[in-house]
């Protein structure tokens, strides 16, 4: 698996590309902005983007899902309960789901709280978490549609994924660009709230 972690915007914003090492096909998710520099990127890493993903709807997530289908002619998801108008989507996700971009399977995990429709991609002991989970932190719930006791039960889902599992967030706000969800779980700001808190030697709470 191939992953570029791009940042753009000016809210500290991630987009990802992700692509397949065996057939060069690659999902861009979540391309809020610059998009240019996401079909750059692609170009310089010799991957072809074949899917675009919004992992929810916030337009710094998903306001270039409709001129990147334009530039590469690829299909753009999202779940259903954040589909709009400006989002010119080709399927929706219902609850959780699959996406197969070349050899790779993503687990789409429904995730909501921050958003309705929020989701999350889980493939090959990577998770690119959108507004769900931060590096440190978890996505606001005072914008509307939001949530949060069923952002923490979607957060809490996150948790039984392996501990090595590597949690790339949809925006830069923590002390490292990525983290994994074994360190989420020590060293979360919410993870006593959350339920998911285990201290430095594994114990629970």
């Amino acid at each position: 698996m191939i992953i570029r972690q791009i940042e753009t915007g000016a809210m500290a914003n991630f987009s990802y590309l992700v692509g397949c090492a065996a057939t060069g096909e690659a999902a861009a998710i979540d391309p809020g902005f610059e998009i240019e520099r996401l079909i750059a990127e692609a170009e310089a890493s010799g991957l072809k983007i074949t899917a675009i993903v919004a992992t929810h709807g916030h337009p710094d997530h998903s306001a270039g899902c409709a001129a990147l289908k334009r530039r590469t002619g690829a299909p753009i998801f999202i779940h259903a309960a954040d589909a709009s108008p400006h989002i010119p989507a080709d399927r929706l996700f219902h609850g959780d789901d699959e996406l197969r971009v070349g050899k790779i399977l993503f687990r789409v995990i429904h995730t909501p709280g921050h958003t309705p429709g929020g989701i999350c991609l889980y493939a090959e002991g990577n998770l690119f978490t959108g507004d769900t989970l931060f590096v440190g932190d978890s996505g606001r719930t005072d914008l509307p549609g939001g949530h949060r006791p069923t952002l923490a039960a979607s957060i809490r889902r996150l948790m039984t994924l392996p501990d090595n599992t590597v949690v790339w967030p949809g925006h830069d706000y923590g002390p490292t660009a990525s983290s994994t969800i074994g360190w989420e779980k020590r060293h979360n700001v919410n993870a006593k709230e959350y339920g998911y808190f285990v201290d430095p030697a594994g114990n629970p709470p």
